[in-house]
């Protein structure tokens, strides 16, 4: 059954004259929280596997990785893009869980999604600040400011974003995107091109070329449903959009399909860049991408303006990033309080018309999470053969996080395909089965390989998974919540009813 919002105009989300936003704007939304340029820069690694104890993950044959998440990633968004159709609702990704597993695992589910969520942003933040000062005393000799100050301004930044609405506008989104996603694509073709003759597609896409077979290629799709982190959210705009019914399913969708192709094309351009050699990645473990920028005499296709200039749009992507899951987290805290899922407290809303409490729970989070960070350097370090630390520290945190999401979201995803069965009852049946078997089976896979034989300390975050999802199901029967079509935002002034990318 189709829901829709009630009540005059002045209640709707986006403010007192109705719902202004479009299709581009709904593409830009989805586009500019995934973070393309970001994920490209970080997280091929992870795909790859180099940066794991356990040496688990694709290999050379992490663009296989890719295109199978994608592949799953596209099958899921068919099933958010259906449920966009009925519900036109600002929650999140809980709210179709629970039109087809029921409030209790939908709560459950929520509570995963944006533990979830803070995770990733946490990580993200010690990430931006051991990059940023980092790249600049490797570059430029300067160590003025250390990567705790560096942390402590982006927390600023995140303070302001989250209590006094600083936003960008979902077009200044798209071109920021835009600007990001040109430049790594031609870079990334500039690199195919060079590689030439020694391009080897063939073997990028078999699954023997991953070290572990098919288990390597299970583990590789944990982190490739990562990359698309977000690409769900455009469904969170169905009240703000002119015509939601048509143009949020075509927004979800669109953006899995140009963001898919645009990482198909640079993961295998890095994994191509460096000769098909997995010992060659792992020197640049940190960032490949930066690897490659690097002047020809200094065994990459690029050059000093070059590399200066991806790190630039790198580290912007990075922080728009980070702004967006602060926010996505903060208000998907507050409607979970106003569906009486989380305790109200968390509903309190600022003189501004911001999210406060939820807002400093994210903040409060975050800084545990720096602190931690900074202080026990010994904390899920991963180490190399010989026992050092294998990374920085940040780095080391962050890709336990990341591992912590990647499984929590693969998860959330698979309920989601499984509560499609009933939730999508009146859809065509031909494609809700395929999509579903396909989710299911994209996402299981991404379970497997987030769990067979991982060991410390990627090990621990799939018994956090089970403790937070435990967490969420005892939250769910003791605040079960209140049946309701919509999460409506009524409090919050008018610029901030929306999650919105910053």
């Amino acid at each position: 059954m189709e829901s829709t919002q009630t009540g005059d105009a002045s209640t709707r989300l986006g403010g007192e004259k109705g719902p202004k936003l479009t299709l581009v704007d709904a593409v830009a939304q989805s586009v500019g929280f995934m973070g393309p340029v970001f994920s490209m820069a970080f997280l091929v690694p992870l795909v790859v596997g180099i940066i794991s104890v356990t040496g688990n993950g694709a290999g050379i044959a992490a663009p296989l990785s890719v295109l199978i998440a994608a592949i799953g990633v596209l099958a899921i968004a068919w099933i958010v893009a259906q449920y966009a159709k009925r519900i036109h609702a600002a929650g999140a990704l809980y709210d179709y869980v629970s039109d087809g597993l029921g409030s209790k695992i939908g709560g459950a589910a929520g509570f995963l999604y944006y533990v979830g969520l803070l995770f990733l942003g946490a990580g993200i933040l010690v990430l931006i600040a051991g990059t940023i000062h980092d790249t600049l005393a490797a570059e430029f000799g300067f160590e003025a400011l250390s990567t705790q100050v560096w942390a402590i301004l982006l927390l600023a930044l995140v303070v302001a974003t989250m209590f006094f609405g600083v936003a960008l506008s979902t077009r200044t989104q798209l071109v920021l995107a835009l600007l990001g996603i040109a430049t790594v694509l031609l870079f990334a073709l500039h690199v195919i091109v060079q590689v030439g003759s020694d391009n080897k597609v063939g073997e990028a896409f078999s699954p023997s070329s991953a070290p572990n077979g098919w288990a390597g290629i299970a583990f590789g799709i944990v982190y490739g449903v990562l990359l698309f982190t977000g690409f769900e959210t455009s469904a969170n705009l169905g009240e703000e959009t002119t015509n939601p019914k048509r143009d949020i399913p075509r927004a979800v969708i669109w953006s899995v399909v140009i963001v898919g192709v645009f990482y198909l094309i640079v993961t295998y351009a890095q994994i191509a860049g460096y000769g098909f050699n997995l010992d060659a990645i792992g020197q640049n473990a940190g960032a490949p991408l930066f690897g490659l920028a690097a002047p020809s005499d200094a065994g990459g296709y690029g050059g000093v303006l070059i590399g200066r200039w991806l790190e630039l749009v790198v580290v912007l992507d990075m922080i728009a990033v980070l702004l967006g899951i602060s926010v996505a987290a903060s208000r998907g805290i507050f409607a979970m309080a106003r569906d009486h899922r989380f305790p109200s407290t968390f509903a309190k809303v600022s003189p501004r018309g911001t999210p406060f409490n939820a807002g400093i729970a994210v903040l409060v989070f975050y800084i545990v999470f720096a602190i931690l960070t900074f202080t026990q350097e010994s904390l899920l370090e991963i180490v190399g053969p010989d026992g050092a630390p294998a990374f920085p520290h940040y780095f080391s945190m962050f890709s336990w996080a990341s591992a912590f999401g990647g499984l929590a979201l693969a998860v959330i995803y698979f309920l989601l395909c499984l509560g499609a069965i009933r939730g999508l009852r009146d859809a065509n049946p031909a494609l809700k089965w395929v999509a579903v078997i396909v989710g299911l089976l994209v996402t299981a896979a991404a379970i497997f390989g987030g769990v067979y034989q991982v060991q410390a300390p990627t090990l621990y975050s799939v018994y956090a998974i089970v403790v937070v999802l435990v967490i969420g199901l005892v939250l769910a029967f003791v605040i079960p919540g209140k049946p309701a079509d919509l999460t409506t935002f009524d409090e919050l002034k008018s610029s901030e009813q929306g999650p919105q990318k910053l």
